[in-house]
């Protein structure tokens, strides 16, 4: 099965890589809510459309539909929207994985979320990953194996833990309170 998904990877070209990743920015625009994240996402999809080429840009497009990487919606007005499905958000997060961050809300909730594993060595690139990205999200790890971060962060989990193959060895953990909470708000600045 490896070798099925690492041949598919190998055929995408740079412009079938960079449509997902413009599709991708629409999606995260959606969820975006600081004006300079926005400003950002606009500026940078902006400056990777122009690099395209429109008739690569529609044959990319095509292949991507093909390969049910994106869906379509048709409107009232017989205009057509191009929106990535599960599988599209999941490789365009491949080539952009970085883009999946904890949002800090306005005010904490007081609440603590433990992400928990215990990934087989046979998973060991999964597991090493997902503690890598979470390290790198922010969140603190607490022993070899437990996370902690204070936001809502549950969408993000199950995402990286599906993107990562490793969703059966993880759980999620929402507490109101942990031992050393005094030293956790004070490392979270909360």
């Amino acid at each position: 099965m490896m070798i099925t998904k690492t041949k598919q990877r190998e055929k995408m070209g740079q412009v079938a890589q960079k449509t997902l990743l413009l599709l991708y920015a629409g999606f995260a625009l959606s969820f975006s809510r600081r004006p300079d994240r926005t400003i950002f996402l606009i500026k940078s999809a902006v400056k990777e459309w122009q690099k395209i080429n429109q008739r690569s840009l529609r044959d990319s497009i095509r292949r991507l539909y093909q390969s049910k990487l994106i869906d379509y919606q048709e409107h009232e007005d017989g205009t057509l929207t191009l929106v990535l499905n599960e599988q599209g958000k999941r490789r365009a997060l491949q080539y952009h994985p970085e883009a999946v961050c904890v949002k800090k809300p306005a005010r904490w909730d007081g609440l603590w979320r433990l992400v928990m594993f215990d990934i087989p060595e046979r998973h060991k690139k999964g597991r090493d990953a997902l503690a890598g990205k979470l390290k790198r999200a922010g969140f603190l790890q607490m022993q070899k194996s437990v996370f902690v971060h204070p936001y809502p962060c549950r969408d993000e989990i199950d995402f990286l833990a599906e993107l990562f193959e490793v969703k059966p060895y993880v759980r999620f953990v929402t507490a109101k309170e942990v031992d050393n909470e005094l030293d956790l708000k004070r490392r979270f600045h909360v």
